[in-house]
């Protein structure tokens, strides 16, 4: 799967992705890994005291109010997209954001390219998209809209403060 970080694909991603049916047993010694919110939720001291970078995967269904304050202690922080029409990602990746996570805020699952400008502006910086989805024209994508009417991550002045 291509991978995105700040307009630009990076071939090589250090992040181990665990499933959501991995168990604390299967978690690696070291390195950086991402694991699912119930797990995190579950073992939340085993994890923390691990070496390695943390991140951690939700996806809409997810209630995340219980990690808000742990996102200081986190790398990176992966909001799945299950499918095209479920939205409920942006709204979450507006809460990390304005929680004060500066890490690293991944798009995963059905990343489109219709979808990347508007995935910036909420805060993501890093989209995982499906091979079958990617081509190089897709990174034509950014600065295809010249304007916006409302604030967001990327520029908070609505368009008649600008």
């Amino acid at each position: 799967m291509p991978l995105l970080i700040n307009r630009e694909v990076v071939n090589q991603d250090t992040w181990q992705f665990l499933d959501a049916e991995a168990t604390i047993e299967q978690l690696p010694a070291d390195g950086d890994v991402v694991v699912p919110l119930a797990l995190y939720l579950e073992h939340r001291d085993a994890l923390l005291a691990r070496n390695g970078a943390l991140g951690v995967q939700f996806n809409g269904d997810d209630e995340i109010e219980p990690l808000l304050a742990d996102l200081d202690k986190l790398a990176l922080v992966a909001v799945e997209f299950p499918v095209f029409r479920d939205g409920r990602g942006f709204s979450q990746a507006r809460v990390v954001r304005r929680a004060g996570f500066s890490g690293q805020l991944r798009a995963v699952g059905d990343v489109t390219r219709d979808r990347f400008e508007y995935l910036y502006r909420c805060g993501f910086d890093a989209l995982q998209v499906p091979e079958e989805r990617f081509n190089p024209e897709a990174l034509n994508a950014f600065g295809e809209i010249g304007v916006y009417y409302q604030g967001a991550a990327d520029d908070k002045r609505p368009i008649y403060r600008r």
